[in-house]
């Protein structure tokens, strides 16, 4: 499919929509917690799950960024955009703390609301393809036995 790189089928789109979907469901659940972020920059002592969810946020970050350089047709590359986004945001604001970045939390769901929304898109796409070939399948298969009866 000329359009798609990564996300080359309709297995591997439900695979990258299911991920958005929980990650968005996990930054609102964050955001309605309203638990705000210390930061790892703030001079108070920070505790190891910050390191943790930090170094997280950054190699996930750093993940999605390759995948939107290598990332080929719109709606994968619009798909890879929102997701490095949103991780970029969320590490930034556990780095930087709420004081200095709360607008990250929002940025973070607004981001993920529109991955799953691209991430649907794609999987349509996959599945129009996946029915017009099935249905080519089909008919061909049809047409053979048609003609192997006569």
């Amino acid at each position: 499919m000329g359009g798609f790189s990564i996300l080359t089928n309709r297995k591997r789109a439900i695979v990258a929509l299911v991920h958005s979907v929980v990650f968005l469901l996990i930054a609102v659940r964050q955001m309605m917690a309203s638990n705000p972020a210390a930061g790892v920059w703030v001079a108070s002592a920070v505790s190891r799950g910050t390191w943790i969810l930090c170094g997280i946020f950054a190699i996930v970050s750093a993940i999605l960024l390759w995948l939107l350089v290598i990332s080929r047709g719109w709606m994968e590359q619009f798909y890879f955009g929102f997701c490095t986004v949103s991780a970029t945001s969320g590490l930034v604001r556990t780095a930087a703390g709420d004081q200095t970045f709360h607008a990250g939390l929002y940025i973070r769901v607004a981001m993920l609301v529109s991955a799953v929304l691209v991430g649907l898109l794609i999987v349509r796409v996959h599945s129009q393809m996946h029915s017009h070939t099935q249905s080519r399948a089909n008919s061909r298969t049809s047409s053979e036995c048609a003609e192997g009866s006569s």
